[in-house]
């Protein structure tokens, strides 16, 4: 297929809709004049026909002609009180006049109008002519102008994006840009933004895993070592290949939230599913009960809406849903309760999870790959998934220290512009 220069397309069309513009209004200009012209001869022939209407004496009239006009009675006709016409006569062009009077004869009044015809033709078309060519050139020039200045922020952006790579992930410049190149450069702006972010993730996500499994390879290499250095006691081996085999499990963990994260980015191209999004947060909040219960906490659910029919990539909002309960669970002190919270907000959906445990640090980039929170076990890829996955949904999610005065946190997920949004 062949390329098209957008700048050329533009230039080609302007040129071509500003040459039909001076051609339409030359002809207008023409016929104008050419009207006016002839208007002008018909109103000095009636002129002339009406002064001698007013002093016309039938046995005292005389014909009157002229190298350029004649003037003569006929017989009247049963047509119009005046009637104009013009014809050609000898290579000569001429206007009639016929002006019926009361004694039932007409004046015929003939004006040769070659002079004024040729005349015409001449100036009107050298005049035409003549500012056609310089208002093509300025047209070609102005076309060339308009062109530029209105593909400019086309260029600009173009120019922004050629320029980036991974590493030189800049932001476009809104600031000069025209209100309709606005929605594209934001779009381009958070689509960057989350390029960035991403490529951030993965880069520590490289770093975390080769650090995460080299340190557990290292101790079982190191405990090895030492029990090949002499002959050990039944236990103390007992004790190296129970060493070996939880380091192994803990690298098998590693490995399956690592497997995880292919799994979610494979979700985002997963069919969207008709859901009711209450009725389905409440069996999910059953089955969370069933480990919250077994510590004796208790896990509520509230809504603002009895029922919410969305259309929804099921497995990534349970990814993000799931990862925010379990880590409620875990840093939630025995005895205390979770809440689960759903409110409908205009186009907004707000789903929010608060825990009673011991908070964050809000200055650390929780949702950062291995940014592990507290003392409890894990791995630190469970808000990296749920980040992967909100970022899928087009949603938003974060995480707050409560403000109520009550030690413990604030897991948000808000899903915008959700389709088949239907509420009761």
């Amino acid at each position: 297929m062949k390329s098209r220069s957008i700048y050329k397309e533009f230039y080609k069309k302007l040129i071509i809709a500003s040459s039909l513009f001076i051609i339409i209004l030359s002809f207008i200009f023409y016929e104008y004049t050419k009207n006016s012209f002839y208007n002008s001869i018909q109103d000095n022939l009636l002129y002339q026909a009406k002064k001698i209407e007013k002093s016309y004496v039938k046995e005292d009239f005389k014909a009157v002609r002229t190298q350029s006009q004649s003037i003569e009675i006929i017989p009247s006709s049963e047509k119009e009180k005046i009637e104009f016409s013009d014809f050609k006569k000898n290579n000569e062009y001429y206007l009639r006049l016929i002006y019926a009077l009361n004694d039932g004869t007409s004046l015929q009044i003939t004006k040769d109008i070659t002079l004024e015809r040729d005349l015409l033709y001449s100036i009107i078309f050298r005049n035409l002519f003549g500012l056609a060519i310089p208002g093509f050139v300025l047209m070609l020039l102005y076309s060339l102008i308009v062109s530029k200045s209105l593909l400019k922020p086309i260029m600009q952006i173009n120019k922004k994006l050629s320029n980036m790579d991974e590493n030189t992930l800049a932001q476009i410049d809104t600031k000069d840009l025209p209100d309709e190149f606005l929605t594209l450069a934001n779009s381009i702006n958070s689509l960057t933004n989350r390029i960035a972010t991403y490529v951030k993730f993965k880069k520590e996500l490289f770093v975390g895993i080769a650090h995460e499994l080299k340190t557990p390879l290292a101790v079982m290499k190191l405990k090895n070592e030492l029990m090949l250095k002499k002959t050990r006691e039944k236990n103390e081996y007992e004790d190296a290949l129970k060493l070996t085999i939880k380091q192994i499990d803990d690298m098998n963990i590693m490995i399956s939230s690592i497997l995880d994260i292919g799994r979610t980015e494979g979700a985002q191209f997963e069919i969207p599913t008709d859901i009711d999004l209450v009725d389905y947060i409440k069996r999910k909040t059953n089955d969370y009960k069933m480990l919250s219960n077994q510590r004796g906490i208790d896990t509520i659910f509230t809504s603002n809406v009895s029922s919410l029919n969305i259309s929804i990539r099921v497995t990534l909002f349970n990814q993000i849903l799931q990862n925010f309960v379990q880590n409620a669970i875990k840093f939630t002190p025995d005895n205390h309760k979770i809440l689960i919270k759903l409110k409908k907000i205009n186009e907004k959906i707000v789903i929010r999870v608060i825990d009673e445990g011991s908070g964050i640090d809000e200055n650390i980039d929780v949702f950062a790959p291995f940014k592990k929170i507290g003392s409890k076990n894990g791995v630190g890829l469970g808000l990296y998934l749920a980040k992967i996955a909100s970022d899928a949904l087009n949603a938003k999610i974060s995480i707050k220290n409560r403000r109520d005065n009550v030690k413990g946190c604030v897991a948000k997920l808000v899903l915008i512009n959700t389709s088949k949004i239907t509420e009761n």
